[in-house]
Parts: C-alpha cells; structure tokens; sequence
C-alpha cells in the first residue's frame, strides 16, 4: 500500500473549510481548473459542488476515470437498485497523487465482486463495499449489463439471488 507522505499543498484556509471528521487528514488534492480544490482524505473523497463540499465516503464511490484528453475526471456515485447513478466532472490541470489516491482507495473498499447471469452473456455485477479500514457494515449495490432493466422479474430475481449468494459467502445474515 502507498505511503501518503508528502503534504499535498493544500492551503489552510481551505482545509478549515473541509468537513474533517476528528483526527481525519488530507492525503492528496488537486485544484481544478477554476481554483477550487479536490480533495482526498483516508476516509472520503471531498468534492467542490456549487461553491460547497460533496464528501463522498471512499465506499460510496462506484468507479472514478481519468479522460486524459479532455482532462477531466468523472466520479460516479454508488446508487439504489434501480436509481440513477450521480455523476460528477471535474476539469483538472495537474491530478498526480490525487488520482492515484482515488484508485487505491476505492480498490480498497471492495470487499466482494461477482458476476451473475441474466440472459446469455448479460448480467449483473454484485459488488459488497466497506470503508477502507474495515469499519462498519458491508454496503451492496449492483450494476446491470447494458440492455437489462431493473423493472424485469428476471432481473429482480438475479439481483436477488445475487444479493443473497454474497452475503452468504462473506457470512453475512440474509437482508430482510
């Protein structure tokens, strides 16, 4: 695992801003392209939306890409079942370390993925999600293949059955 040891030149009065829980400390952060700064923590990914900060928790984040040619980073938020998956971009001259940190963290808060068959290649993935020290319960969401729908019985019953395969592997009680 990386050492996150070099200060990552945030200025003060923008880390007084940051909602830190006690004793949580930033570990790299870029500035965007209008001056804002992007921020990442041991325990979340600080995003600035609409001159405020969006404290995504390092579980809570699907998947983050890097377009290298628009420069721009995407971050796409775990959702409900079913719900649209919020989205984020974030125009970044110099993302270095941050990028790196993203990577290693949200890798880190995969306790379970599996896929699970639908219909021929199709299916679903079933991933099981945990703050990267192992804190606190194991977040599930799933992601379906293109072209599947989450309103069709067979679908619901892949999720299901999906679901429940997971958690009994990891020991888990069945959801209720």
């Amino acid at each position: 695992m990386p050492r996150w040891s070099r200060s990552p030149g945030v200025p003060r009065d923008v880390v007084a801003t940051l909602p830190l829980a006690p004793g949580e400390r930033v570990l790299a952060a870029s500035p965007d392209l209008q001056g804002h700064w992007q921020v990442g923590t041991e325990r979340s990914l600080h995003l600035t939306v609409d001159g405020g900060w969006l404290s995504l928790p390092w579980q809570r984040v699907e998947r983050a890409t890097w377009d290298r040619d628009t420069e721009r980073l995407v971050v796409i938020e775990v959702a409900d079942f079913g719900q649209p998956q919020p989205r984020h971009v974030v125009a970044l001259d110099e993302p270095g370390r941050l990028l790196e940190l993203i990577h290693e963290r949200v890798t880190a808060s995969v306790v379970l993925a599996r896929h699970v068959p639908v219909s021929g290649s199709r299916g679903l993935k079933v991933v099981g999600r945990r703050a990267p020290g192992g804190d606190g319960a194991i977040e599930w969401s799933c992601w379906l293949d293109e072209g599947l729908e989450p309103a069709d019985p067979e679908v619901a019953a892949a999720v299901e059955a999906g679901l429940a395969s997971a958690r009994a592997e990891l020991g888990e009680p069945p959801s209720r």
